[in-house]
């Protein structure tokens, strides 16, 4: 069977085409800031497929995804355009198979459960650290979705600082506002946090910093400090997580991971010692390809939809 992937990401999108778990070519595209067009998308799908038809279609967007309509209901600031789109219809009509719609941390840990970091495990969590936090859950081999759509993947908007900035997302003192690349941003901007010379240097060479930035330049005390305070906040979620999941691994993922050697260690120390007293010390893995989990556990979704159809006949 052959399965298409999208992943909607907040910076590209990525797009994939597997032959059950096996992956047989992928491609990406700039997001345009949240507002490329599904036509590009489509075309893009459509040199892949080579003329193939896909058997399932699965699709990952930055946000709550409605568990009846399966359509993006809410993802602040990303894809405002496909706010309450029918993706599954617009798929339907453009491929002829009806896709199923996922939140993208949520496909992420379906992809390192079916094929990868966390393969085996029936209780885990994920924290996706990038320009956002991302987190996803599983109890008993089955993903938290919840009655509205919103379990398990809101735990970087818990309050972890009550005098913190609002975010986008309405919440006071976020993780998400606090610890991520784009509130180093807006940060610096307001000039909430100090900045050393090297940093600063890059600042001034007119490209974005991100967290890399901060891990590379830890040696100035200012970048330090700074990512210090990002792990006790990136610990601060994820024992949330383990509190409220009981998972026996913690999946780490996202783009600060390429600085895996350094944050690891020290967020795995954080959480260890701030658990609940009685609380299991999970395990830590991180994806190998971290870019291809979120398109892996999309191809487990189409498959299964794709098998239940032939099964059950359309739905």
């Amino acid at each position: 069977m052959t399965q298409l992937t999208i992943d909607l990401g907040g910076t590209a999108v990525k797009l994939g085409v597997f032959d059950a778990n096996r992956l047989l070519d992928s491609a990406e595209l700039a997001a345009a800031d949240g507002r490329l067009v599904l036509d590009e998308v489509a075309a893009a799908a459509d040199r892949m497929l080579r003329g193939a038809r896909a058997d399932g279609i699965a699709i990952a967007v930055p946000g709550i995804v409605d568990p009846e309509s399966r359509r993006l209901v809410a993802a602040h600031g990303k894809y405002a355009a496909l706010h309450g789109v029918d993706l599954a219809e617009w798929s339907h009509a453009r491929f002829g198979v009806p896709a199923v719609v996922e939140n993208d941390a949520r496909a992420a840990l379906i992809g390192e459960m079916s094929a990868g970091s966390a393969h085996g495990a029936r209780d885990a969590v994920l924290i996706a650290l990038g320009t956002g936090i991302g987190t996803a859950a599983a109890i008993d081999g089955r993903i938290i979705r919840g009655a509205h759509g919103h379990a398990g993947v809101l735990s970087g908007h818990v309050t972890v600082d009550l005098d913190g900035p609002r975010c986008p997302c309405g919440n006071l003192g976020c993780a998400e506002a606090l610890a991520s690349t784009w509130a180093l941003g807006e940060a610096i901007a307001r000039r909430a946090v100090s900045i050393g010379p090297e940093l600063a240097r890059r600042l001034g060479a007119e490209r974005a910093i991100g967290i890399r930035d901060l891990v590379e330049t830890r040696n100035e005390p200012e970048s330090a400090a700074v990512l210090e305070r990002y792990v006790r906040v990136w610990g601060a979620v994820v024992v949330g997580q383990c509190h409220a999941f009981d998972p026996t691994v913690v999946v780490v993922t996202g783009g600060v991971m390429r600085s895996r050697d350094v944050v690891l260690p020290a967020l795995v120390e954080y959480v260890h010692e701030h658990l609940w007293s009685s609380s299991f010390r999970p395990a830590f893995v991180t994806p190998e390809a971290p870019a291809l989990s979120v398109l892996r556990g999309l191809a487990a979704l189409a498959l299964d939809s794709a098998t239940a159809r032939d099964t059950h006949g359309p739905r």
